[in-house]
C-alpha cells in the first residue's frame, strides 16, 4: 500500500501531512470534495506528521524564494528526509507547485503528486491549518501571512534606484507617443495657417520650425525688413529668410482675423512646448540608458535599445533571450503570417533601425542582422549581471560588427572574438577601478558634509541651551553690584552729613561682653564696632531709601537695648546727644506756653 503524504507551505513553516488508510486516491476525491467544510470529518482524512517552524522572519523569506524559484531549501530537505519513511518507493508526495515537486523528486528521489486530489486537500489544510497545528491561533496565522507577503514583494521590487528599467520602458513609449502627437499636431497647424500663409510651406520642411515660425509671424502683412533678423534666427538660414520675407509680400494667401490668429498662434505655441519637452525627454532617456544598458545603448544606440527592453518587458527578460529571438523582436505578427502561410520568416524586428543594416547590401541585411543579434544579446547579458556598468564591451562589440560589415563589402578579415574580449576585459578593469574611486570620493565628500552639518546643528543646540543660563548669570550679577556699591555710599553719608546715624554703630555689640565695652576705649570701640556692623547691616539697609530713617530706627533699637542692659558710659558722644534732646524738650515746651 503507498502512503499518501502532503506537504504544506504556509508563512509560520513547512507542514507535512499524512492521508488515513489510503488504497486509491482517485476514489477519494468525492470524500474529500464534502468533507473539506468540516472539521471533523477532516480529521478523520488527515493527520499531522510533523511541523517545522521557520525560526524567524528572514528565513521564512528565504524559504519562499526558494520554493518560487524551484529550489529545495535544507530546512525542507532537512524535514523530509526526517520525517518521510526510508522506503522512497512506498511513499508518494502531494505538492501544490509542479516546480519544487520535479526538484524534490530529482535531488530527494520521492514520487511528487500534483492536482486532482492534492488541490482539495490542500484546500482543506489551508481552511483549518490553525487547528492542526497546537499553539497556532488563526489571528497570528493571518499576521504571519501579512508579514511574509509584504517581505515578499519588497524583495522582488527591491532594484538599485539607478538601474531601475521601468523608466526606461515609460520613457521610449511616452517618447513614441509624443512623436505621433507632434506629427499630428504640426500637420494641423499647416492645414490651419497655410489658409493664410500658404506658401510658408513650402519653404520650411521641419515642423516645430513652422510653428515655431507661424507663432512669430502672424499676420504676414505685418512682416517687414526689421523682423529679418528674427526669421534667419529661427530658420538658421539667410536665404530662407529672405524667401520668407519675399513670399509674404506676392502671397495668394487669404486674410484672417485677430482672433482667428490668436487661436492659431496659441495652438503653435503648445506644439512648440511638446517639441521642446520631446527634446529633453530625449536627453533623459539617454541618460538613464548610459546608467542602466551602457553596452546595449553603445552598440545599437539608445533608442532601439530602448525599444528592445521596452519590448521584453525588462532588461532581465531581453537578457533571457536567445539571439535568435532578439533577431525577429517587434516581427511577430510577420512570423506567425510566415509560420501560417509557409512563406518566408522576418529576417529582422526591431533592429532594424539600427544604422548597420541600413548601410549593408541587400543580400547581407539578414547576415548582418543575425550578428547583430548575437551581439546585442551579449550587450544586454553584461549589463543585466555586472555589478560596474560600463561602455566598454558595447564599443568592442560595435567594433566587431563594423569589422563584420567590411568583411562582407571588402572581404577584409576581422579580428577574432577571444582576442577582443581580451582587450575588452583590460579596459573594463580600468573603467571599473576609475568608477570606483569615484564613487568613494563622492561618498567620502557626501560624509564630509553631513559631518560639518551635524556639527553645526549640535553647536547652534548647544548655543542655544547655554544662552539662558549665562541671562541668569547676568540677571543675578546685577543686583550683587548693586550690593556692594551701597555699602561704600551709605557711610560717606553717615560720616559726612548726618551725624545722628552714629547711633547705628554700636549696633553690633551684641557679639561682645560688657567687661569688654567697659574697659574699651571710645575710639576703639567705635572703629571696631563700624566695621562688622556695615558689613552685616547692608542688607537691612538695601531695604531702606533714606539714610536718616535708618538713623533713628538704629537710634531707637539701642535705646530699647541699654534698657533691659546696666547703664554704662559710652563717653561723650552718648552725653552730647542726651543733652542736645533736652535743650530740644525745653524749648519744645517753652513753644507751647508763649
Amino acid at each position: 500500500m503507498v502512503l499518501l503524504h502532503v506537504l504544506f507551505e504556509h508563512a509560520v513553516g513547512y507542514a507535512l501531512l499524512a492521508l488515513k488508510e489510503v488504497e486509491e486516491i482517485s476514489l477519494l476525491q468525492p470524500q474529500v470534495e464534502e468533507s473539506v467544510l468540516n472539521l471533523g470529518k477532516f480529521h478523520n482524512i488527515v493527520r499531522l506528521v510533523a511541523f517545522c517552524p521557520f525560526a524567524s522572519s528572514q528565513v521564512a523569506l528565504e524559504n519562499a524564494n526558494a520554493v518560487s524559484e524551484g529550489v529545495v531549501h535544507e530546512d525542507l530537505r532537512l524535514l523530509l528526509e526526517t520525517h518521510l519513511p526510508s522506503k522512497k518507493k512506498k511513499v508518494l508526495l502531494g505538492v501544490g507547485d509542479p516546480k519544487i515537486g520535479a526538484a524534490i523528486q530529482e535531488e530527494l528521489g520521492y514520487n511528487c503528486q500534483t492536482g486532482g486530489v492534492i488541490a482539495e486537500i490542500l484546500r482543506g489544510v489551508r481552511l483549518h491549518f490553525h487547528n492542526l497545528v497546537k499553539g497556532l491561533t488563526d489571528l497570528s496565522a493571518c499576521k504571519a501571512q501579512l508579514g511574509l507577503g509584504h517581505s515578499y514583494s519588497r524583495a522582488k521590487v527591491k532594484f538599485n534606484v539607478n538601474r531601475v528599467d521601468n523608466m526606461i520602458i515609460q520613457s521610449i513609449s511616452l517618447l513614441d507617443q509624443l512623436d505621433k502627437d507632434i506629427n499630428t499636431f504640426s500637420m494641423r497647424v499647416r492645414e490651419w495657417y497655410g489658409y493664410h500663409f500658404p506658401e510658408l510651406v513650402k519653404i520650411i520642411n521641419d515642423n516645430a520650425t513652422y510653428c515655431r515660425l507661424a507663432q512669430f509671424i502672424g499676420n504676414r502683412r505685418e512682416l517687414n525688413e526689421d523682423k529679418l533678423e528674427k526669421l534667419e534666427e529661427l530658420t538658421m538660414d539667410g536665404a530662407k529668410a529672405k524667401a520668407i520675407l519675399d513670399a509674404s509680400r506676392s502671397s495668394m494667401g487669404m486674410d484672417i482675423s485677430a482672433i482667428d490668429l490668436i487661436n492659431i498662434e496659441s495652438f503653435s505655441s503648445r506644439v512648440v512646448s511638446l517639441s521642446e519637452y520631446r527634446q529633453s525627454l530625449h536627453t533623459y532617456l539617454r541618460s538613464k540608458m548610459s546608467q542602466v544598458a551602457p553596452s546595449l545603448s553603445a552598440l545599437i544606440g539608445e533608442a532601439v535599445g530602448a525599444r528592445l527592453i521596452a519590448h521584453a518587458g525588462s532588461l532581465t527578460n531581453l537578457a533571457k533571450y536567445p539571439a535568435s529571438t532578439v533577431q525577429i523582436l517587434g516581427a511577430e505578427k510577420a512570423l506567425f503570417r510566415a509560420l501560417k502561410t509557409r512563406g518566408n520568416t522576418p529576417k529582422y524586428g526591431l533592429i532594424f533601425h539600427s544604422t548597420f543594416i541600413g548601410r549593408a547590401a541587400a543580400k547581407n541585411k539578414g547576415r548582418i542582422s543575425r550578428y547583430l543579434a548575437n551581439k546585442c544579446s551579449i550587450a544586454s547579458r553584461i549589463d543585466c549581471f555586472s555589478e560596474v556598468p560600463t561602455s566598454v564591451f558595447g564599443e568592442k562589440l560595435r567594433e566587431q560588427v563594423e569589422e563584420r560589415l567590411s568583411f562582407y563589402e571588402t572581404g577584409e578579415i576581422p579580428r577574432k572574438n577571444l582576442d577582443v574580449m581580451k582587450e575588452a576585459m583590460v579596459q573594463a578593469e580600468e573603467a571599473a577601478a576609475e568608477i570606483t574611486r569615484k564613487l568613494e570620493k563622492q561618498e567620502k565628500k557626501r560624509l564630509k558634509k553631513e559631518k560639518k552639518r551635524l556639527a553645526a546643528l549640535a553647536l547652534a543646540s548647544s548655543e542655544n541651551s547655554s544662552s539662558t543660563p549665562e541671562e541668569c548669570e547676568e540677571t543675578s550679577e546685577k543686583p550683587k553690584k548693586k550690593k556692594k556699591q551701597k555699602p561704600q555710599e551709605v557711610p560717606q553719608e553717615n560720616g559726612m552729613e548726618d551725624p545722628s546715624i552714629s547711633f547705628s554703630k554700636p549696633k553690633k555689640k551684641k557679639s561682645f561682653s560688657k567687661e569688654e565695652l567697659m574697659s574699651s576705649d571710645l575710639e576703639e570701640t567705635a572703629g571696631s564696632t563700624s566695621i562688622p556692623k556695615r558689613k552685616k547691616s547692608t542688607p537691612k539697609e538695601e531695604t531702606v531709601n533714606d539714610p536718616e530713617e535708618a538713623g533713628h530706627r538704629s537710634g531707637s533699637k539701642k535705646k530699647r537695648k541699654f534698657s533691659n542692659e546696666e547703664p554704662v558710659s559710652s563717653g561723650p558722644e552718648e552725653a552730647a546727644g542726651k543733652s542736645s534732646s533736652k535743650k530740644k524738650k525745653k524749648f519744645h515746651k517753652a513753644s507751647q506756653e508763649d
